[in-house]
């Protein structure tokens, strides 16, 4: 990730979905007027925590099949324009997510504790555990 840049904008997951969907003609025209200042050496800034809930907006509010939102996030991470936090392991999530199986939250996850040196990543979400990295931990409910 490039160094903090003052006067930097970060984006938040409203603004990505107007600018994605483009349901509110207004909001979506601020949203595009917005992504045009963004260069190269002044992009817009994407944290982690702003794809996740992404992905569960297009997922549960507008109901979006995995291949339409991991294409939406593919552009996101191939824009010079944005900085995306820990683009490396969204990539690794995008494509994962992409193939089925566990959700993008919990590829994140399982990736995050990865990066971070975990042996494992705890949960009792049966799917989640069958990532890399993560491990079922005692009683097993199916959420």
């Amino acid at each position: 990730m490039p160094p903090i840049a003052k006067g930097r904008t970060g984006l938040d997951t409203n603004v990505l979905v107007r600018f994605l969907v483009q349901d509110d003609a207004e909001q979506a025209k601020a949203a595009q007027g917005l992504f045009a200042t963004f260069t190269e050496t002044a992009p817009g800034f994407v944290c982690r925590e702003v794809l996740v809930e992404l992905v569960w907006v297009l997922e549960r509010a507008y109901a979006l099949p995995r291949a339409d939102i991991a294409q939406a996030l593919d552009g996101l991470l191939e824009a010079r324009e944005l900085v995306i936090e820990a683009a490396d392991r969204a990539a690794i999530a995008v494509d994962r997510y992409r193939k089925g199986g566990p959700g993008f939250a919990d590829q994140m996850i399982a990736l995050a504790g990865e990066g971070a040196g975990c042996q494992a990543t705890v949960t009792f979400d049966r799917k989640a555990a069958g990532l890399p990295g993560m491990s079922l931990l005692g009683a097993v409910t199916d959420h």
